[in-house]
């Protein structure tokens, strides 16, 4: 018992100081043997379970269907990032104009999920690379924050992930992204500090070079209204 309850403290100390285990989202080998619907039909048990659990009484009509809910959207939306084949096609095309300045898509609104205690992290991305002859579409950067957001995350990893894609899409090393985010394991439970948020960057390349980086953080603070 005594053994439980220090390993039970070791966990939870885990969560709270925010530690990732891994640049990679931690999968097993039959993470994608299931299809979608039977997820969501072993989901929606689990939840079922969780809320009777607590005691909720799930024959009243406004509980009824939460169950279903809540599984189809962990499979379909909120977790939907889990699965390679929900990967957007990074699609590049040459730099014809030779524009060779930063191109920076800042703003970008990140919800992902806390791994630690699976409640949501609502932020800002900010991003940007310097083309070395290859250039991608601006919606598609949108989508590979969104992504990797859409799933069970640590802030450190998930701004990682985004530049390794980039830099991997580009086929260049001057990529870097910038985070900051509220996470409501901090804001609504522990500690209750709703005004805090975290702040992670990750430079590549060019990006390395305290002047180039300071360009784009100067970037990212303009205001931009339409």
């Amino acid at each position: 018992m005594k053994i439980d309850k220090t390993l039970e403290e070791q966990f939870e100390e885990i969560g709270d100081n925010h530690i990732s285990s891994s640049a990679d989202t931690p999968l097993r080998e039959d993470a994608f043997d299931l299809s979608d619907s039977e997820k969501i039909e072993r989901i929606e048990q689990d939840v079922y379970n969780i809320m009777e659990t607590l005691g909720l009484d799930l024959t009243d009509d406004s509980l009824r269907g939460t169950p279903r809910r809540v599984a189809k959207m962990f499979v379909r939306e909120i977790f939907a990032g889990l699965h390679p084949e929900r990967k957007p096609k990074a699609s590049t095309f040459q730099n014809k104009y030779k524009y060779a300045e930063m191109l920076v898509e800042k703003n970008i609104t990140v919800y992902s999920t806390c791994e630690h205690h699976l409640l949501p992290i609502v932020g800002r991305a900010h991003v940007a690379y310097i083309s070395k002859g290859n250039v991608i579409g601006l919606s598609k950067m949108n989508r590979i924050v969104d992504y990797y957001a859409k799933r069970p995350q640590v802030q450190e990893r998930m701004t990682m992930q985004i530049v390794q894609e980039l830099q991997q899409a580009l086929g260049t090393k001057d990529v870097a992204c910038v985070v900051d985010a509220k996470h409501l394991c901090v804001n609504s439970r522990g500690i209750r500090d709703i005004e805090s948020s975290t702040v992670t960057a990750e430079f590549g390349g060019k990006f390395k070079d305290p002047s180039v980086r300071r360009e784009f953080l100067d970037y990212i603070k303009l205001d931009t209204e339409f």
